[in-house]
């Protein structure tokens, strides 16, 4: 049975639903906001098209024998399936078709690059070269993309803040939180203008919309944080096994610090100093490029100790 093929094709099959479910969520937000069947349809979508995500990594993880993160291919459409299972479950709590309307965008481009732009030859499957001969790969490497694939997500919702806020300082407080549940539901700032006459419910549908992208965002980059830590410390220790030390301020690794560093500033400031709302959001925003500055920018060098099955 040619595996490949069957990957291949099941891949392509995955970026052809992720731009019908793309289609459907941005038809349904511009034109049809006071019914959500088309945006069912994307979520269902969405769903199949992870589900598929599911099978192949399985059976590359069946067919190589060993966890399949070990070059670019894998580890993008591994990145793919994490933010499509992390906005599955966002989805179902705020039930805000905002969320996949730009979500779903981001895992098209990921997916759409690992299947048009990297060659057959970097698709496949191929043995471990020995420096990714350790029961490290998998702790390392999966925290690292979990990691990405939550602050991702939360640094985008701080974009889409900025973007519905225009730029401008909100005060999130005259909303009583009290009075909100646990999974507040993200109320639809468009809706709420289309479907309501009055300038005030208009506004306080924003100011609610607001108020969730600026929790959300604080919650998600909250649980992708400790994955980046985790991600890092595992990277050390693997590092120091491999090669006799912890550090060796490789591109990658320094990015990473870097990436740490933005995140943490994020989190010390919410915690300590009370920031929220704008301050907050450029933080969360700048944490954006830099992932992608990390993950993908420093292997176009095709320099360091992280070459390894990606641009070398």
């Amino acid at each position: 049975m040619d595996w490949n093929g069957i990957q291949n094709f099941s891949s392509n099959l995955v970026f052809g639903i992720l731009l019908f479910a793309m289609i459907s969520y941005w038809i349904n937000l511009s034109f049809f906001s006071e019914t959500n069947q088309l945006a069912k349809i994307g979520n269902f979508s969405t769903l199949f098209a992870n589900i598929l995500l599911f099978f192949i990594l399985c059976s590359r993880w069946i067919v190589a024998g060993y966890f399949p993160l070990s070059n670019l291919y894998e580890s993008l459409l591994f990145l793919t399936w994490s933010l499509l299972s992390i906005y599955l479950y966002i989805e179902l709590k705020t039930r805000s078709k905002l969320i996949g309307a730009i979500l779903i965008p981001v895992a098209l481009l990921i997916n759409g690059f690992a299947n048009l732009t990297l060659s057959p030859e970097m698709q496949k499957s191929s043995p471990l070269v020995p420096a990714l001969q350790s029961n490290w790969l998998m702790m390392h490497v999966s925290m690292m993309l979990l990691s990405y694939a939550t602050l991702i997500i939360g640094s985008l919702l701080c974009l889409l803040f900025l973007v519905i806020s225009k730029y401008k300082d909100i005060d999130l407080n005259l909303i009583d939180t009290s009075s909100l549940p646990l999974y507040n539901i993200m109320v639809d700032y468009y809706e709420v203008k289309r479907l309501s006459s009055s300038n005030e419910m208009a506004e306080l549908g924003k100011l609610k919309l607001l108020q969730s992208l600026d929790n959300w965002s604080y919650r998600i980059i909250g649980l992708g944080f400790p994955f980046l830590t985790i991600g890092i410390i595992a990277g050390g220790v693997w590092a120091n096994e491999a090669w006799g030390s912890y550090w060796s301020w490789d591109p990658k690794e320094t990015w990473a610090l870097i990436t740490w560093l933005i995140f943490a500033t994020y989190l010390h400031a919410r915690i300590t100093k009370g920031w929220e709302g704008k301050k907050t959001a450029i933080l969360g925003s700048l944490g954006f490029f830099v992932i992608w500055i990390c993950y993908l920018g420093v292997n176009f060098l095709g320099k360091g100790l992280h070459s390894y099955g990606w641009l070398s």
